[in-house]
């Protein structure tokens, strides 16, 4: 893993700048909106507004890409993110925050495909999964690392909507100046939704409900924390516990869902996170206990966003694999843009608690389908008994179509590697 990063760090150190400015933005939002006088729903519509912003960049970048080159999409995304980073502060009007918040979904996932692209292209096929791994560590890092920055200034101030215009800025120079060559961008051919359902109910049913989950943590968490009365400093340790648990769990979870029925990981994690948001919600916001809540259910969901991955191609062909990123990617993203709205909604109408009450429905609710699928098809590991999982690969939760892209190829590779040992052996056998 050491020759991979050595290999990709400018890529990687870019990458964690841009992480910890959008995720200080992203906290920064619940705070002052606070400040502003902003309800619980107006809020929840600016964090919905993010993930619309996200989707379509996500959909729409590599078609800007192959028009004018990856150098010229950075700059141009670049400098719009900066632009409205700025204008925050400057028009704290609700509709104005959801057009801000539009762009800088559009463009931070323009950045991250253009940037990720780049990445998988310094990947060979040997070292693709180590790559995915540090890429969803360097995510985590930066996250935590900019709940840190929450508590360096006061956040009516300016000096907390400059800063992460400042690292945003910064990020692409390690990046733009980096050896590795420029890639050609390539996309494949998308399943439909509906072939993409047949092949995996779970997989699909799972990563829309599990895009509500992901956007409730990333946008309404601070909101929450603001609602109950937490200091600044106890907000931004509140949500760096989420992503902690996140980093922390991954490997663990990753480990026993390689040596066993995924359905049934897929379950317990399911289970183990309305627990812990149930145990918080009835906590009377003890903020000890709010933390150990907040982890766990990090250390769930960011695994779970991977087993659902994983589980879905443990159904598909190597060829298809590639084909089922966009669909995943687009359900999930459609669960992203419903969960805010939802979460904000309950909030404003029956109290704060409804943050976990939101989180604990749609866990059980994957809890329950996994369970419900177990029942109408058999596992993998039944089906043949010389079945052998290809490993999970971590992906992080910003992850864009680029990274997809590149974590399918992992998969594709590894399924035709096991298929190859398979077959040699069994000639052995038979010679």
């Amino acid at each position: 893993m050491w020759k991979v990063f050595l290999a990709a760090w400018s890529l990687l150190l870019g990458m964690m700048l841009l992480q910890i400015g959008n995720g200080l933005q992203g906290s920064l939002m619940g705070v002052r909106g606070a400040i502003e006088g902003f309800s619980t729903f107006e809020l929840s519509m600016v964090t919905s507004a993010y993930f619309v912003g996200f989707l379509g960049g996500s959909r729409l970048t590599p078609e800007f890409i192959r028009r004018v080159g990856h150098v010229r999409v950075f700059a141009a995304l670049g400098s719009f993110i900066s632009a409205a980073l700025i204008l925050y502060p400057v028009a704290t009007y609700v509709w104005a925050w959801v057009l801000l918040r539009v762009i800088i979904g559009f463009c931070f996932s323009g950045v991250y495909v253009t940037a990720e692209s780049w990445l998988n292209n310094a990947s060979s096929n040997e070292t693709r999964g180590q790559t995915l791994s540090l890429y969803m560590i360097v995510q985590m890092v930066g996250i935590v690392a900019a709940q840190g920055l929450l508590n360096v200034a006061d956040p009516a101030g300016f000096t907390l909507f400059v800063i992460p215009s400042v690292l945003v800025s910064i990020s692409f120079a390690p990046i733009l100046l980096s050896v590795v060559p420029t890639p050609a961008f390539e996309t494949n051919q998308n399943m439909t939704l509906r072939q993409l359902y047949n092949s995996s109910p779970l997989g699909f049913v799972g990563m829309f409900l599990l895009g509500g989950v992901f956007s409730a943590q990333f946008g309404m968490s601070a909101v929450y924390a603001t609602q109950i009365g937490m200091t600044v400093r106890e907000i931004s340790i509140f949500v760096s516990a989420i992503f902690v648990g996140a980093v922390v769990l991954q490997y663990p979870i990753g480990w026993v869902s390689d040596r066993m029925d995924r359905r049934q990981v897929i379950m317990a994690t399911g289970v183990i996170g309305a627990l812990a948001c149930a145990i918080a919600w009835g906590s009377g916001g003890h903020f000890n206990t709010l933390l150990a809540c907040a982890f766990v259910l990090g250390g769930m969901t960011n695994p779970l966003y991977g087993l659902l991955i994983a589980y879905t191609n443990d159904y598909l062909e190597p060829d298809d694999m590639a084909g089922a990123s966009g669909g995943l990617l687009f359900v999930n993203g459609l669960g992203a843009i419903a969960g805010p709205i939802i979460t904000g909604w309950t909030m404003s109408q029956f109290g704060p608690q409804m943050f976990w009450a939101f989180i604990v429905l749609l866990m059980s609710a994957t809890a329950a389908y996994a369970a419900y699928r177990m029942t109408q098809r058999a596992s993998a590991y039944a089906e043949d008994d010389d079945y052998e999982a290809v490993p999970l690969a971590p992906m992080g939760m910003s992850s864009t179509a680029a990274a997809f892209d590149a974590m399918q190829e992992y998969y594709a590779e590894a399924a035709e590697d096991i298929a190859d040992l398979s077959s040699s052996e069994t000639e052995g056998e038979q010679r």
